[in-house]
C-alpha cells in the first residue's frame, strides 16, 4: 500500500492527518511528504533504519529513547564534539550511543558518503545546512535509492520548527507525540508576540554574539536565523539584520555606533579558549558570570547603554536551535521587556522540556544577567 502525505501549509491540518495515521498503527509502508525546503520524499515509515545528521535530542524528544534503537549512523562530531558534556551525560544513560557509527562531520569535511551507503539506511535525516553544504555528494546518497529528509530548527522561524517536528514524528511513528510538542512551541510563541502586540513598547536595540572567541576578538552574530531571528521575534531591533544575513562577524566600530540596549552573549561547555564564553552542561553561575564580565572590558563598551544599565546577559548556544528553544525565546523576551515578561521563568522552562520528553535532565547554567549574584 502506497499512501501520500503532502505537507500541507496549514500545519494543524498536516498533524491531524498524521494523528490519525498513528492510530492505525506503525506498521512501515510507503508514504510520500514534502520536506522544509519543498523537496518531495518517498519513504517506508516509520523508518527501521535511520542515519541521524544532527537535532539529536530533538529526534529522541518525539521518537522517544526507543527511536535510538534504530538510528544506524550519526554525524557524531556534531555531538559529542560541539556538545562534550551533554554526549556524556547521555552516554551515561544509554551506553548503546557509544556504539553507533559515525559518518563524519560536514563542516569539517569529514562527512562519509561510503559510510552512509555501507551503513544502508532506509533514510537519512540532515539538518539544511548539511545538506546544503554537501551539495552533489547528496545526490550520490539519493542516487543509490536512499532518500534524505530535510528539516530545520537553525532558522528559527516557526513554521520551519513545526514541519521539522512533524517530519520527525513521521519518521519515528510519533506523531501524535510530534503535535503535542509543536502545540507546546507555538503556545509560547504566541504568548510573546501578544503581549508585545498589546503593549506598543518601542523595540530596544540588541546584539548578540557567540563568545567562542572570548572578548579580544568578536565572534560571530546573527541576521535572519538563529539568535538573530529568535531576538527579532521576542520583539528586538537587532542591530546586525543590515548588516549580517545569516551569521559573520560585524564591524565593533558598528556595534559602538548602534548603542545596542541588550547584549547577549552565547556560550557553550568548550574550554579549548580559555576566556571564551562558558555556559551549559557542569558551568556554574559562578564561572559563567566571570567569563561574561570579561566582555564588558571590551573598548567602547563602557558607554554602551546595555553596559552602563547592567543588560548584559549570557545564554547557552546549545539551547538554540531545537524545540526546546522556546524557553530562548522566553528569555530573549525577558531580558528586553523585563516587566512585560517578569512572570517567565526560561530556565524552569528549558529544564521541564526535558523532564517531559527526554530522559536525561540538564544541570548547569543556561541564561545568566551581569546583575545575577553569584550564588544566585
Amino acid at each position: 500500500m502506497t499512501l501520500c502525505l503532502v505537507r500541507s501549509t496549514a500545519v494543524g491540518f498536516a498533524f491531524a492527518v498524521a494523528a490519525l495515521l498513528d492510530v492505525a498503527g506503525a506498521a512501515a509502508e510507503e508514504k510520500t511528504f514534502v520536506d522544509v525546503i519543498g523537496r518531495e520524499v518517498k519513504a517506508d515509515l516509520p523508518a527501521k533504519r535511520v542515519l541521524l545528521g544532527f537535532y539529536f535530542e530533538d529526534y529522541m524528544a518525539v521518537g522517544r529513547e526507543a527511536s535510538y534503537d534504530k538510528v544506524v549512523g550519526i554525524s557524531r562530531e556534531a555531538w559529542e564534539g560541539w556538545r562534550p558534556t551533554s554526549w556524556a551525560k547521555y552516554v551515561a544513560h544509554r551506553p548503546s550511543l557509544d556504539k553507533i557509527p559515525d559518518v563524519g562531520e560536514v563542516e569539517a569535511q569529514t562527512f562519509s558518503i561510503e559510510k552512509v551507503l555501507e551503513l544502508k539506511p532506509d533514510i537519512v535525516v540532515l539538518a539544511d545546512w548539511q545538506y546544503k553544504g554537501l551539495g552533489l555528494d547528496a545526490d550520490r546518497i539519493e542516487d543509490a535509492g536512499i532518500p534524505i529528509a530535510v528539516v530545520d530548527f537553525n532558522a528559527q522561524a516557526l513554521e520551519r520548527h513545526l514541519d521539522s517536528a512533524w517530519i520527525l514524528g513521521l519518521i519515528t511513528g510519533e506523531e501524535q507525540r510530534a503535535s503535542t510538542i509543536a502545540a507546546d512551541y507555538r503556545a509560547t510563541v504566541d504568548l510573546i508576540g501578544q503581549r508585545l502586540a498589546k503593549s506598543g513598547k518601542k523595540e530596544p536595540k540588541i546584539y548578540v554574539e557567540f563568545g567562542n572567541k572570548g572578548p579580544a576578538e568578536y565572534s560571530f552574530t546573527y541576521g535572519k536565523n538563529m539568535w538573530g531571528a529568535m531576538a527579532t521575534a521576542a520583539g528586538g531591533d537587532n542591530i546586525a539584520a543590515p548588516f549580517v544575513e545569516w551569521w559573520g562577524p560585524i564591524n565593533p566600530e558598528q556595534v559602538l555606533a548602534s548603542k545596542p540596549d541588550v547584549i547577549v552573549i552565547s556560550g557553550t561547555e568548550s574550554r579549548k579558549n580559555p576566556t571564551a564564553m562558558l555556559m551549559g552542561e557542569g558551568i556554574s553561575k559562578a564561572e559563567a558570570l566571570e567569563r561574561l564580565k570579561g566582555f564588558t572590558a571590551r573598548a567602547g563598551w563602557d558607554q554602551i547603554p546595555a553596559a552602563r544599565q547592567g543588560r548584559i546577559f549570557g545564554v547557552y548556544q546549545g539551547a538554540s536551535r531545537t524545540l526546546a528553544d522556546h524557553a530562548m525565546m522566553q528569555f530573549f523576551a525577558k531580558a528586553l521587556y523585563p516587566d512585560l515578561f517578569a512572570d517567565l521563568d526560561p530556565e524552569k522552562t528549558y529544564r521541564d522540556f526535558y523532564k517531559k520528553y527526554l530522559p536525561v535532565v540538564p544541570e548547569g547554567t543556561f541564561t545568566v544577567s551581569l546583575s545575577d549574584k553569584a550564588g544566585g
